[in-house]
């Protein structure tokens, strides 16, 4: 079962970071008007990097512990994003999206954050 997680969680996490490449003017359309206008492009183009860096370093077992926790570090960091989303009502592409949607999904970054720490701890068998 933990084996399928991981990998679940690195495919995850790097196909979501190549979409950022794919699609940057979505993710520019929910970042938080704080952020200087001339950086979100390029903080698009990183996070994205990050996420498949991250993704990809999950399957290397000397890297796993670390990556997972840049995982929930970039989640910590991306949060204002979805925050900035529901608070300012932010339609992506045109898209209103439900409150519902919204209510779901912060609580959901807490899961995220709780799958990706699952795996900075050693496996039950390494631990014996």
């Amino acid at each position: 079962m933990r084996s399928v997680s991981l990998y679940v969680m690195a495919l995850f996490y790097f196909v979501a970071g190549i979409i950022h490449f794919v699609k940057p003017g979505y993710y520019m359309q929910i970042m938080p008007s704080w952020i200087p206008l001339g950086a979100h492009l390029t903080l698009v183009y990183l996070s994205g990097l990050a996420e498949s860096a991250l993704g990809a370093a999950l399957v290397v077992p000397s890297l796993r512990r670390r990556a997972a926790w840049g995982i929930i570090a970039l989640l910590v960091a991306v949060f204002p994003a979805n925050v900035h989303m529901w608070l300012h009502d932010v339609h992506p592409d045109g898209v209103a999206l439900p409150s519902w949607f919204h209510a779901v999904r912060l609580p959901l970054q807490a899961v995220l954050i709780a799958w990706a720490y699952w795996h900075t701890r050693p496996a039950p068998s390494a631990a014996r």
